[in-house]
């Protein structure tokens, strides 16, 4: 109990150095859990946003651009395939499903994507769940009416009912909008997923829409696949891009977004290191705010030791102020990843329409703040020693 009360009247004492120390303490933790837990999380939660897919068909490409822009409505299309090709595939054995997409328009910069009905009817987009409607009904593919994505529809303040012109191309220019006028016949319900951010229509209007190459009519940008195996996915890699030269087969989505993470791993490793650089300087803050203060306690010190407190009682007090202080920064760590966690996951939600989930208790979360109070007991290591060695006559006998 002396050795607690010693600590706390110490941290009292120097509120305003504890109180920076504890935040720069608090700032490092922070950022380290919130670097790691984004990783975490982000990875898997892309791996596994397939949209109930195993692949995709496209133009001969990259693999992973063709994933981005088919299943995360991303980046542009590679390239277009013909009608035929959709129609070739659609009848393999292999295949249990095939949905063909078709994108090259926009809304004030929201994509605009033609499919058939069968992706709201027929296609789980995870285990268990498929498609539903917060209000409205399915378009009509015949018509020209589209379905909204739940973000769509809260951004753009659109409801069952209202009408739009689409623009050409992914990206918005105010001079190229299409003649044809489209009814919002129905909300998507929320599903956490890219699907969120996209407007959908009837394939067959977006082949035909006006300003379109005449080609447009027979061609489509995807196809999104189902397979009754994975030995048809082998198969039918294959058939596509070890035999075939026109076509890409990407499969299986999963292990191709896992490559994406891959490419910017680095990014990953610059961010983990910055976030190591304010722990080892937060951890130098500590030593730094209690030496400093040795000077001014020499005599508190001194006095302690003449009333009977022994040398290991002062090293304790001293290291039991740097874990305290160590403490209550990593209590305010967890304020700092709340806050930066919660706008990185609404960035992410933002471009990608995918969600993190806050709310999952990861391994990091203890060892992180453990080791901040390791690294503060640490830096007061030093201090401790100095006050350890502190000479106690010399140093309560009177100034002559």
């Amino acid at each position: 109990m002396t050795l607690l009360l010693i600590v706390y009247r110490s941290l009292r004492q120097h509120a305003l150095s504890t109180v920076v120390t504890a935040c720069s303490l608090a700032l490092a933790a922070g950022l380290l859990m919130t670097v790691w837990v984004v990783k975490t999380q982000s990875q898997q939660t892309f791996t596994q946003t397939t949209a109930g897919f195993d692949a995709v068909l496209g133009a001969r490409g990259s693999k992973l651009q063709l994933v981005l822009n088919a299943i995360f409505h991303l980046e542009a299309s590679p390239g277009n395939l013909a009608w035929a090709d959709y129609e070739q595939l659609k009848k393999n054995p292999a295949v249990k499903t095939a949905i063909p997409i078709a994108a090259g328009d926009n809304f004030r910069g929201w994509r605009i994507v033609g499919t058939v009905p069968e992706l709201f009817s027929g296609v789980e987009y995870s285990a268990g769940r498929k498609y539903t409607l917060t209000g409205g009904r399915f378009f009509d593919p015949t018509k020209n009416e589209a379905v909204v994505g739940s973000f769509v529809a809260q951004q753009l303040g659109w409801e069952v009912g209202d009408t739009f012109h689409p623009f050409h191309g992914l990206s918005f220019d105010e001079h190229g909008e299409h003649e044809e006028a489209y009814t919002v016949v129905g909300i998507l319900a929320p599903t956490n997923t890219p699907a969120d951010r996209v407007i959908w229509t009837p394939l067959e209007g977006v082949q035909t829409m006006s300003g379109h190459n005449p080609a447009a009519a027979t061609e489509i940008s995807a196809v999104l696949v189902q397979l009754r195996s994975p030995t048809a996915g082998f198969m039918l890699d294959l058939m596509y891009n070890k035999q075939g030269n026109r076509l890409t087969f990407a499969y299986p989505v999963g292990a191709i977004v896992g490559e994406l993470f891959a490419k910017i791993g680095w990014f990953d490793r610059v961010l983990t290191l910055v976030a190591y650089l304010v722990a080892l300087v937060a951890t130098g803050s500590v030593l730094a705010s209690i030496y400093a203060s040795m000077n001014a306690r020499r005599r508190d010190i001194a006095i302690l030791r003449a009333l009977g407190a022994h040398r290991r009682t002062v090293f304790g007090a001293v290291v039991t102020e740097a874990a305290m202080i160590g403490a209550l920064g990593a209590t305010g760590g967890f304020a700092v990843y709340f806050a930066l966690l919660s706008g990185v996951a609404h960035v992410i939600r933002v471009q990608t329409g995918v969600a993190l989930e806050l709310a999952v208790w990861e391994p990091v979360l203890w060892l992180c703040p453990l080791a901040m109070i390791l690294l503060a007991a640490f830096g007061g290591i030093v201090p401790a020693a100095k006050a350890y060695r502190i000479p106690v006559a010399e140093t309560i006998a009177p100034v002559s």
